[in-house]
């Protein structure tokens, strides 16, 4: 069986917000772009009237498809635990976790400084993206 891996998915509020934290903050461009209706809303297990627009950005072999429904319209909250059962977040190394946590920041993105961590020769931090997705900031300090 051929398995080859495609894309992740990440349901967001506002494209535009998130094109600025994940284009401009984390280096990822902008590449197919679809608008989605009710032909994929049992796909999508969507109830109602679907209309939504596919964003797909890369880096390197990595596909992201940002999802931003105008309808039926965004809901819930992302995973505020590493515990909790689902997508819990994105993991990146870093040369510097601070410099590049102030420059997320200023892309959108909220600092989480209680999760500042430097043990074991990694030090890690988490950046939430605009819409709580957690992006991990991880540096090894053999690297260093």
């Amino acid at each position: 069986m051929r398995l080859t891996p495609s894309h992740f998915g990440l349901c967001v509020r506002d494209l535009d917000r998130s094109l600025r934290f994940w284009c401009d903050g984390l280096g990822f461009a902008r590449a197919e772009r679809f608008e989605v209706g009710d032909e994929f809303g049992a796909a999508l297990e969507v109830e109602g009237r679907v209309a939504c627009v596919s964003q797909f950005i890369r880096k390197d072999a990595l596909a992201i498809e940002l999802l931003a429904y105008r309808s039926p319209g965004a809901i819930g909250e992302a995973s505020l635990r590493r515990n909790q059962i689902g997508f819990t977040h994105f993991s990146l190394y870093v040369d510097d976790v601070g410099a590049a946590a102030q420059h997320l920041v200023g892309c959108g993105g909220k600092l989480l400084p209680a999760t500042h961590v430097e043990n074991a020769g990694i030090e890690l931090m988490f950046v939430e993206d605009p819409d709580g997705v957690r992006v991990e900031l991880m540096r090894s300090k053999q690297d260093a």
